[in-house]
């Protein structure tokens, strides 16, 4: 008997808004702040303008003495391609990156924190021709403050938002497994934990130190309760609870990583 049937509930999942990996590790990409991203709009504003006038004055010269529907189709192009096509590709070429993000070490994700394709470019910079070129960037400075995520009218409709691209995200160390269990669990059938599970179990190893026993032991319980879910056979009678989670997790990322291997030499052999 690993534990009293205590539901593993809401303490010990995720967030319905956290980024779990394929380790079941929450990734948390802090949004940038509203000043870098202004500062940052502004450099792109600054860089858009000077390509326009740029091309205005290339295209106003090369038209010379024409008329009048040539100035404007001359202006139209030049309008395109600084406002919308440069900023499109510049964002698709580094992934995310626009000028003011280069300068401020930032990056536009998708809301699953991967990276955008032309696609998410493209929505963001039409959209950002309006609220940011003709409307002065007041529309995308309210649905800034308002959004939780600092997200302007762009990145509502991409589903992007933008993050702070020299963040250090800290991977916490494998938990290891424990030698006599070893047989067990290469012989036993785990299935896949929940990323939720999998996320607790090591919120659980990484600060259990930090518990006061009786807390420990009401997580620890919840845990083996919800893991022995996915175990058949249960490992040996009297084994701790702390050692049953311990391999489990072990087992199953030895599993994942021959797993991932094994498709990786597939992939690689079918294309080559």
């Amino acid at each position: 008997m690993y534990g009293s049937g205590v539901p593993a509930d809401g303490t010990i999942g995720v967030g319905a808004d956290d980024l779990v990996s394929g380790e079941a590790v929450a990734l948390d990409l802090p949004p940038a702040n509203i000043g870098l991203r202004v500062l940052s709009g502004l450099i792109d504003i600054v860089a858009g303008m000077s390509l326009w006038f740029a091309l205005r004055y290339i295209g106003t010269a090369l038209a010379g003495d024409t008329d009048d529907a040539m100035l404007i189709a001359t202006l139209t192009v030049a309008t395109i391609l600084a406002i919308v096509a440069f900023p499109t590709a510049i964002e698709t070429a580094t992934r995310g990156k626009t000028l003011g993000h280069l300068a401020l070490g930032l990056r536009t994700v998708r809301d699953d924190a991967g990276p955008i394709s032309f696609r998410h470019a493209l929505t963001r910079a039409l959209v950002g021709s309006v609220e940011l070129y003709s409307c002065m960037g007041f529309p995308a400075l309210v649905a800034s403050v308002v959004n939780r995520k600092g997200k302007r009218l762009g990145d509502l409709l991409a589903g992007t938002y933008v993050i702070r691209d020299r963040y250090k995200l800290r991977m916490p160390q494998p938990v290891p497994m424990p030698g006599y269990l070893e047989p067990w669990a290469r012989s036993a059938d785990i299935a896949t934990l929940p990323p939720q599970l999998t996320l607790a179990i090591r919120q659980y190893f990484a600060r259990r130190l930090k518990l006061t026993p009786s807390s420990r032991a009401i997580v620890l319980d919840r845990l083996v309760v919800e893991t022995s879910r996915y175990v058949a056979p249960l490992p040996p009678p009297g084994t701790p609870g702390e050692y049953l989670l311990a391999a489990v997790l072990a087992e199953r990322r030895r599993r994942d990583t021959v797993r991932i291997g094994r498709e990786n030499r597939l992939r690689q052999r079918l294309l080559s």
